[in-house]
């Protein structure tokens, strides 16, 4: 890593700092998005194509370095090892199915709560898992020790159980047999907490979310997309003292979520030391969402137009962290919007 993207990564990622510090009077950080990505070439993250995904996220990784210099937000330069949602189900022996124009996803492996004790907790670089850090470490080789790294996609244990389950059973189990739905939920958790402690002990515990991009120095980040289809009684018994373990685990945790999940978000409140949420709001949920959340954790879910952002700034809630995000055409429009947005927020 060159001394001036060096320099760039080091004042940003002290801007991330101060504003995930709900005590701090730095209430924005911003993201001017522009159509820059080279995802159509990227090949899809199936086993046979470990070289190609290594050679697409170094060039990835270069173009990112690339835009630092020329844009004047708060992105970040990352290396990706992505994945799907299929990994640790998985690594658990769910068939997986690998399509040529989507992204890889996990079959069911088991259909009743009968076969839950018989599943064993798979080491950390089962297939896939050990793909990954195959492609990490060449990356990071390739880099060197100071490149942040992209965590992989991570579900919560709960809901890599759904995958592993047959949803539709899986469902019932929350009613019908309770307890081997949170034993599979052990197991997972289990496998997880191993592998992400492998993966912190190689790579550091500076990170980049999985989704969506932001920096973490000490925690985890996972998605939680299961919840939209279950009580808060159930989220409360099933869901959330895994999100609470793995928070108190790893310090701190950022969750997102993509199911309509408005019932839940006074119990999301209890995860301790949430780190970010980007949750999904549906129809004029926004202000409520940041009003429900202002003093509990810092929040990416919210797309501003640079023209108008002053008036914006005045609607938003007095103690609320927010990720502002805005999108442009061209890498010459981007710097301009963000050279706005600097005006404005620094």
């Amino acid at each position: 890593m060159d001394a001036d993207i060096g320099r760039i990564l080091a004042e940003r990622k002290e801007r991330w700092r101060r504003f995930c510090d709900m005590a701090s009077p730095q209430r924005y950080v911003y993201l001017v998005h522009y159509d820059d990505r080279i995802e159509p070439d990227r090949p899809q993250p199936h086993p046979a194509r470990k070289t190609e995904r290594i050679e697409w996220a170094w060039r990835d990784y270069l173009r990112q370095c690339d835009r630092l210099r020329r844009i004047d937000d708060d992105s970040l330069a990352f290396l990706s090892p992505y994945t799907g949602t299929e990994i640790f189900a998985a690594a658990f022996g769910c068939p997986v199915r690998r399509p040529e124009d989507n992204m890889p996803y996990a079959r069911p492996l088991i259909r009743s709560a009968a076969e839950v004790s018989r599943l064993r907790v798979p080491a950390i670089d089962a297939p896939p898992l050990g793909d990954l850090f195959d492609i990490a470490d060449e990356l990071r080789r390739r880099a060197g020790p100071d490149a942040l790294m992209k965590l992989p996609d991570i579900q919560s244990p709960a809901g890599i159980a759904a995958l592993i389950w047959e949803k539709e059973r899986f469902f019932l189990g929350l009613i019908d047999a309770p307890e081997a739905v949170k034993e599979l939920a052990d197991k997972v958790e289990q496998l997880l907490t191993a592998f992400v402690d492998e993966w912190f002990r190689r790579y550091g515990t500076e990170c980049v979310a999985h989704f969506p991009d932001y920096y973490v120095d000490r925690g985890l980040t996972l998605s939680e997309d299961e919840i939209g289809s279950v009580s808060r009684g159930m989220f409360e018994e099933f869901f959330l003292p895994h999100l609470v373990r793995l928070s108190q685990r790893y310090g701190s945790l950022g969750i997102h979520c993509c199911a309509w999940a408005r019932h839940h978000w006074e119990s999301l409140k209890k995860v301790p030391n949430l780190r970010m949420l980007n949750l999904a709001p549906r129809g004029n949920e926004l202000p409520a969402m940041h009003e429900t959340f202002a003093a509990a954790a810092p929040q990416m879910h919210t797309s501003v137009d640079a023209g108008d952002l002053r008036a914006r700034l005045d609607r938003f809630p007095e103690a609320a962290h927010l990720v502002l995000e805005t999108s442009t055409k061209t890498m010459d429009d981007a710097a301009a919007v963000a050279q706005r947005f600097a005006r404005v927020l620094r």
